[in-house]
């Protein structure tokens, strides 16, 4: 049984352009109407995907007011609605106008069928590839998220996850090497999830952020009375994280005589409360991480060699933001979308202008600043839409001069914007063909020839 034909509404006045219309679109099943009243009703009862709809509508033939009435009922009963919108009169004008209140297309008249065809079907296969998204994403989640939190398109992050699943139901100790704000307790919380410990806790402490004269209480706890302040007998991190896993935050900052005491844990899984003599055998998971160079630490001798290699048995290098391509624009979604319900349901979504200085901007302070970004943005836009101001990123500049062989320079490019291009459509080979302006078939070709995978 083949597929029922997508449905189009065709809002014209000119019985003659109708007709026209309704003949250049077999593949569709075409529905009509000539004025407001009875695009309206079509569209509740028909729920056509696409429709195409000329401004000059009476009682206003001569004007647009009444074809942007109509356009504004539209999106307010179904805003999914990909709207084609045609007028003769002030053209630029109407386009952007048009556009602002959520049209999908324009274009000018008189109607060039063939042309018109081409946005029609486009705006066909998109509503259609949208819906499936959704459905999709009710059913099973973000189709990007890996580790079960981990959002990402990056084949250099998908990586990552992939090495962490393989050594979550082993024992060894594994280090995470990255900068600030590339998401290391995310990867440490999701390795520990993935893991046989996964119902035992998940303990995390930034050692950086604790004095050195508290951390060793921190870590190992200590007895009643053993120091001023001391009123009663407490657990340290590790006992908290017995049968889990146990995550040290910025492992670089722990002192000299407390990476001893932390050695023989890691040696004799043993350790002693401060102020006690007694052994206390404790099964914990060591995770670490760190943003500095340790083996340059242990030539400096801040950082020791053996206790190095007993918290690297598996290192894990995290790409950061500005080397995931793609991801940034990915994750300032997902960032928007949990703001703007908890904070602004007004805002729907990013304009153009912001989406591309997302691609541009090299994060330094990685996901931590992107998401501090839209968070802001959420909160201060009062349009729908998020614009680059709003984040306070600025367009881009143009090329920095400092490739100079076109070949290399034209691949790069390429893969650049071909992997935006599968972020921003999340994998989906038609709609990023049409937002890089290809066919599919030259996009599996740039595809192949680059060695990318949708």
């Amino acid at each position: 049984m083949s597929d029922p034909k997508p449905k189009l509404l065709i809002v014209e006045d000119d019985a003659g352009l109708q007709a026209q219309l309704k003949w250049a679109y077999p593949d569709f099943e075409v529905f009509q109407a000539s004025d407001r009243a009875g695009a309206i009703a079509l569209l509740r009862s028909e729920e056509p995907p696409v429709v195409t709809l000329d401004l000059g509508l009476p009682p206003d033939p001569d004007g647009t007011s009444e074809g942007f009435a109509v356009l504004d009922e539209i999106m307010a009963l179904k805003p999914d609605t990909k709207v084609i919108v045609a007028s003769g009169h002030g053209a630029r004008e109407s386009a952007l106008q048009a556009i602002a209140k959520g049209a999908y297309d324009f274009y000018q008249k008189p109607v060039d069928i063939e042309a018109l065809g081409l946005i029609v079907r486009r705006a066909a296969q998109l509503h259609r590839i949208e819906a499936e998204n959704r459905q999709l994403a009710s059913k099973s989640g973000d189709e990007n998220r890996v580790l079960g939190r981990l959002i990402t398109s990056a084949p250099e992050m998908v990586k990552v996850a992939r090495t962490i699943e393989r050594v979550a139901n082993t024992n060894v100790s594994v280090m995470l090497l990255g900068a600030s704000g590339t998401g290391k307790e995310l990867l440490a919380r999701g390795l520990h999830e993935a893991s046989d410990r996964r119902h035992g806790a998940f303990v995390a402490i930034n050692c950086a952020a604790i004095p050195e004269n508290l951390l060793e209480s921190e870590l190992f706890g200590h007895e009643k009375g053993a120091f001023t302040g001391a009123v009663k007998t407490t657990e340290g991190k590790i006992e908290m994280a017995a049968g889990g896993t146990l995550f040290l935050d910025e492992v670089g900052d722990i002192p000299l005589p407390l990476q001893v005491k932390l050695l023989r844990f890691l040696q004799e899984r043993v350790i002693e409360r401060i102020g006690s003599r007694k052994s206390i055998a404790v099964d914990t998971r060591i995770v670490c991480a760190t943003h500095q160079n340790l083996e340059a630490m242990i030539a400096e001798g801040r950082f020791r060699e053996d206790l190095f290699y007993r918290l690297a048995e598996i290192v894990v290098k995290i790409p950061s933001l500005a080397e995931r391509p793609g991801d940034a624009a990915l994750l300032a979604k997902t960032f928007m979308t949990r703001f703007s319900r908890e904070m602004n349901p007004a805002v729907k979504g990013f304009a153009p202008d912001a989406l591309t200085a997302i691609d541009a901007w090299p994060w330094p302070g990685n996901v931590r600043e992107l998401e501090n970004r839209v968070k802001r943005a959420v909160i201060m836009t009062e349009g729908k839409l998020i614009g680059a101001c709003d984040l306070d990123l600025a367009a881009p500049d143009e090329g920095d001069g400092q490739v100079l062989n076109l070949k290399s320079a034209r691949e790069t490019a390429d893969r650049k914007v071909i992997r935006h291009a599968l972020a921003r459509s999340e994998g989906n080979i038609s709609n990023t063909a049409k937002l890089l302006g290809i066919s599919r078939p030259t996009l599996y070709d740039l595809l192949k020839q680059y060695d990318l995978q949708a």
